[in-house]
């Protein structure tokens, strides 16, 4: 009984001493609404001082599109409480895309697109492109991942993307004209800190047109077929920004399961999981690894998801030379700060794209074909705007190291991974 009471006695002593929070205020905020900020923090006036928290708070500011970076103070107040002041410096939020690369006929393709990432103050992104990659394709997004409140948001897209595909069979390769026209909605789930879940659906008409190569009896030169692609996606996040560094780890863990109305496109099942390493190097280096894991329904079919590629997933490849039914990625690249002055940073990095696929229809032996697995090196530069949200221009120079590989330059817009 004496233990009991001693106890409580202890209990009723830490609340009475307890530190708690009289307000919560925003500074340095322009266009991003204090409301809101107050809306996704854990700190609420009125509740118990806790730095873990205001740290997690900082964390998550400095995810957003429209922070650029944040830190908290803490002072004394009348009562003998504590004021929170949550400091910010905001992104440039209205930001205009550009990205030129070459096509599959070998000419240039570009696509010109403008997002705003902080729409109404309220941190949601809404924006569009137009491309020319041959044909001519749009896409319109929206995603909102604290509409409704902390937890729980809204994503909408649409997009009309037509291409010049290239598709493999009987070792021999045909040109078709590709296009995907889709209507996707997602509802948003953020249980906490550090995890994140998508579900939604997406209808979509898949269209491939036969227009020069090798040709198949057994391969048609026309399809047309209306789909449902189911979709979930799980996010592990406890990345760490300081404006063009990151440190920490994600996990990312995408399944899919499309329906189809043709034997041609049959239905089939996909997932893949990216697993993304940054760890700071000294004042000026980062380390940044990805690897990706991914397989798909094992059919035999010319038309398979899985894509080697330039612009997805190995640096000077070349566009879509391959397709398989599984990948496996890795990605790792050191950066490094070769110049920085006020709002503008130069990186410097030197780089290891490696990877290998499962041939349609074929076994896990494929991965460890040699005629599977391609490794390109390379070097490149980065163009940092640090009060720019993705203001970074990217080139990179990858080198195969095979034979039978090639070189190329790759640009874009924002970090490779």
């Amino acid at each position: 009984m004496k233990y009991f009471l001693f106890l409580l006695s202890l209990l009723a002593t830490i609340v009475m001493h307890s530190q708690n929070i009289t307000d919560v205020k925003i500074q340095g905020n322009k266009k991003l609404k204090s409301s809101f900020v107050k809306k996704i923090a854990i700190a609420k006036a009125g509740a118990v001082l806790d730095s873990m928290q205001l740290e997690e708070d900082i964390k998550l500011l400095k995810r957003l599109p429209s922070v650029s970076h944040a830190y908290y103070q803490v002072f004394p107040s009348e009562n003998g409480n504590y004021n929170v002041f949550y400091n910010i410096e905001e992104n440039f939020t209205i930001i205009p895309s550009f990205n030129v690369y070459t096509s599959n006929d070998g000419e240039f393709a570009y696509r010109l697109g403008v997002y705003e990432f902080n729409l109404l103050g309220q941190n949601m992104i809404f924006g569009g492109f137009y491309q020319k990659d041959i044909f001519s394709s749009y896409g319109i997004n929206f995603r909102a991942p604290f509409l409704f409140s902390r937890r729980f948001g809204l994503a909408v897209n649409h997009q009309d993307l037509q291409t010049l595909e290239p598709v493999f069979f009987d070792n021999t390769t045909s040109d078709y004209k590709y296009r995907n026209k889709s209507f996707e909605v997602l509802g948003l789930y953020q249980p906490n800190f550090n995890n994140r879940f998508e579900f939604g659906i997406n209808y979509f008409l898949e269209e491939y047109q036969y227009m020069s190569g090798a040709t198949s009896l057994s391969v048609p030169q026309e399809l047309s077929v209306k789909k449902l692609l189911y979709k979930g996606i799980y996010e592990y996040n406890n990345l760490d920004y300081n404006y063009q560094y990151v440190s920490g780890f994600k996990s990312q863990l995408n399944l899919q399961y499309v329906t189809s109305t043709s034997d041609d496109l049959p239905e089939f099942l996909i997932g893949w999981n990216d697993f993304n390493y940054y760890k700071r190097v000294g004042k000026k280096g980062n380390w940044a690894t990805r690897m990706r894991v991914g397989f798909s329904s094992n059919d035999d079919t010319p038309f398979a998801p899985f894509s080697v590629d330039n612009n997805l997933n190995i640096r000077g490849v070349g566009n879509t030379i391959d397709r398989g039914t599984g990948a496996i990625v890795v990605n790792t690249e050191y950066r490094h700060t070769l110049y920085e002055k006020g709002w503008f940073a130069l990186q410097g990095n030197a780089f290891v794209d490696a990877g290998s696929w499962r041939n349609p229809g074929g076994d896990f032996g494929d991965f460890s074909d040699a005629d599977n697995f391609r490794v390109f090196p390379g070097v490149g530069l980065r163009f940092i705007h640090k009060s720019i949200f993705n203001a970074i221009f990217r080139i990179d120079y990858g080198y195969g190291v095979s034979e039978k590989d090639g070189q190329g330059l790759v640009f874009g817009i924002g970090q490779y991974f």
